[in-house]
């Protein structure tokens, strides 16, 4: 992924793969119960987590799927997933580990997404866009895969809110003229800090709250009525 000023290099992209990886088969791997998986689905999910990202942010920008370029990328997402299964028993009390990774893997997949927009010439909107999209698109197709309610879609999470500022910031810098390296690393600080003190302090949207919200979801049978 290359800019007029700085070129993403391919160890870097492989690490926000493998942390997207690593992070996916320690939630997967989480499950309890009637949503246990074995080790292939737990598979499967990490290497999801860690290519959604990259994916959706090439469809969205009409370019060669980047992780089908590389058989390092393949590699990379299984060698990611299988490390992420030997640890989920001895992390499987440190949930703060995977939100820790959760939210890198965020800043990272935003800041690439990104700057790869602003390099094909997207205006600053459309690139803060893309990535966010690529910043939260593994988690939505981690969720998905496992018949999980979207996080970003819900009270409690502050997913899209952190990459969203992230990205605003990176392209702020650049727009200032500063270098696309230091841009990229302040916004994956940025949108990791506001993702921790989400989760730490229990910070979110306020819920949406339609006028007359209960009174219509009566009438058209969403909710019963209870009489007494």
């Amino acid at each position: 992924m290359e800019t007029a000023e700085f070129t993403i290099p391919l160890w870097l992209d492989l690490t926000a793969v493998g942390l997207g990886g690593v992070q996916g088969a320690l939630f997967a791997s989480g499950f309890r119960g009637e949503r246990r998986l074995d080790l292939l689905g737990v598979a499967i999910v990490g290497i999801v987590m860690g290519f959604g990202g990259g994916v959706i942010r090439d469809l969205l920008l009409n370019q060669p799927i980047g992780a089908l370029q590389s058989n390092w990328y393949l590699v990379t997402a299984i060698l990611a997933a299988l490390v992420g299964m030997l640890l989920a028993a001895p992390l499987q009390r440190l949930n703060g580990v995977i939100v820790g990774l959760d939210a890198v893997v965020i800043g990272m997949f935003g800041a690439f997404g990104t700057t790869k927009a602003l390099d094909l010439g997207l205006p600053i909107l459309p690139a803060v866009f893309v990535g966010v999209a690529a910043a939260v698109g593994g988690g939505i197709l981690r969720d998905m895969l496992m018949s999980l309610p979207v996080a970003i879609m819900h009270v409690g999470s502050l997913y899209a809110v952190a990459a969203a500022a992230g990205c605003l910031v990176l392209v702020g810098l650049d727009a200032f003229g500063v270098p696309l390296l230091i841009a990229g690393l302040v916004c994956i600080i940025v949108t990791s800090l506001i993702r921790w003190l989400a989760v730490i302090f229990d910070l979110s949207l306020p819920e949406q709250r339609m006028l007359y919200r209960r009174k219509v979801a009566t009438e058209t049978g969403v909710l019963p009525v209870i009489r007494r």
